[in-house]
C-alpha cells in the first residue's frame, strides 16, 4: 500500500487520470490526499470532481478557496467570474450529491503513520496543531448546519481581520480561519496576512515573509503537506514543509508525493 498527496487539480482531468495511471494507483490498495482546489480554471472542473467523488473511499481531501468559492456560487452568494470553470457544474444532473459530498469535506487531515497534517494553504505558524484543529473544526461544524452555512458565505469573502485573536466572533472568526487554512501565502511576525500579493516567494511585501519561514513556527516537527501556492514550484527550502501545487492548471505539472519514501512524480499539464 502506498500513500499519495497530490497538489491542486483545478479541473485538470486528464493529467489526474495520467498522473494516477503514472503511479499506478490501486484503488484497492492505495490511498490519495488531495490538498484542495479541485475545480476551477481547468478545462473539467465537472470531470475532475465526479473522479474525486467515485475515489472517495480511500480518499482524503480539504476544502480549498476555489472550492469553497463554487459553495458560494451555489448557496447564491457569489456570481460566476469570466475565469471560472464551473458552470457545467452547476448543470449537471448529479450536482446535489457531488456539492453535497463537497461541502462535507474539512480544512484540516491529520495523515496517521507519518505525523502530517494537511491543509490547502499551511499550517498558521504561531498555532499550536490542536489549535489549528479546532479552528478547523469550528468551520467544519458551520458548513454542516444549514443556517450556519448560509451566513458563512453571504460573509466569506474579505481580506479582514488580517490576523487572529482569541476575541474574534461569529463570521469575522469563520473568515479569518478560513482565509487562513485556504488564502494564506505571506505573514509578518504578529502572523497577520497578506492577501493582496501575488504570491511570488522571493518577492514578499515588505515586512512579510512565507508563512513556513515564520522564526517563530510552532510545529516543526510536522510534515505539513499543503497546495495553493504555485509560484513554489513544489519547492520550500524547509525540512517537512511539502508543497505540492505545481502549476498544472497553468501549464506545469500535476506532483504526486509518495509519503512512505519521499519520491515524487509529476505529469506535465498541456
Amino acid at each position: 500500500m502506498s500513500t499519495y498527496a497530490i497538489g491542486d487539480l483545478q479541473g485538470c482531468l486528464a493529467p489526474f487520470d495520467a498522473l494516477l495511471d503514472h503511479i499506478g494507483f490501486n484503488a484497492d490498495r492505495d490511498r490519495l490526499l488531495l490538498a484542495g482546489d479541485l475545480v476551477n480554471r481547468g478545462p473539467d472542473s465537472l470531470g475532475a470532481l465526479r473522479r474525486v467523488y467515485e475515489l472517495r473511499d480511500n480518499t482524503r481531501v480539504v476544502l480549498g478557496n476555489h472550492d469553497l468559492h463554487l459553495l458560494a456560487v451555489v448557496h447564491g452568494h457569489a456570481g460566476l467570474k469570466s475565469k471560472d470553470t464551473l458552470q457545467p457544474i452547476l448543470d449537471a444532473p448529479d450536482r446535489d450529491p457531488l456539492l453535497g459530498w463537497l461541502q462535507s469535506q474539512p480544512l484540516l487531515v491529520d495523515v496517521p503513520g507519518f505525523k502530517a497534517v494537511m491543509t490547502h494553504a499551511g499550517l498558521p505558524p504561531l498555532w499550536r496543531l490542536d489549535e489549528a484543529r479546532a479552528r478547523a473544526l469550528e468551520v467544519e461544524t458551520v458548513l454542516a448546519s444549514p443556517a450556519k452555512a448560509e451566513a458563512f458565505f453571504a460573509n466569506m469573502y474579505g481580506n479582514t481581520p488580517a490576523g487572529w485573536h482569541d476575541g474574534l466572533e461569529g463570521t469575522d472568526r469563520w473568515r479569518v480561519i478560513t482565509n487562513y487554512f485556504t488564502r494564506m501565502r505571506f505573514v509578518n511576525d504578529a502572523g497577520e496576512l497578506d492577501l493582496g500579493s501575488k504570491g511570488e516567494p522571493d518577492r514578499p511585501p515588505a515586512g512579510f515573509m512565507p508563512w513556513f519561514e515564520h522564526p517563530q513556527r510552532r510545529e516543526r516537527d510536522i510534515r505539513v503537506l499543503f497546495g495553493h501556492w504555485a509560484a513554489l514550484e513544489g519547492r520550500t527550502g524547509t525540512a517537512g514543509v511539502e508543497a505540492l501545487d505545481t502549476g498544472c492548471v497553468w501549464g506545469g505539472c500535476l506532483t504526486a508525493l509518495r509519503l512512505e519514501d519521499g519520491r515524487r512524480f509529476q505529469c506535465a499539464c498541456h
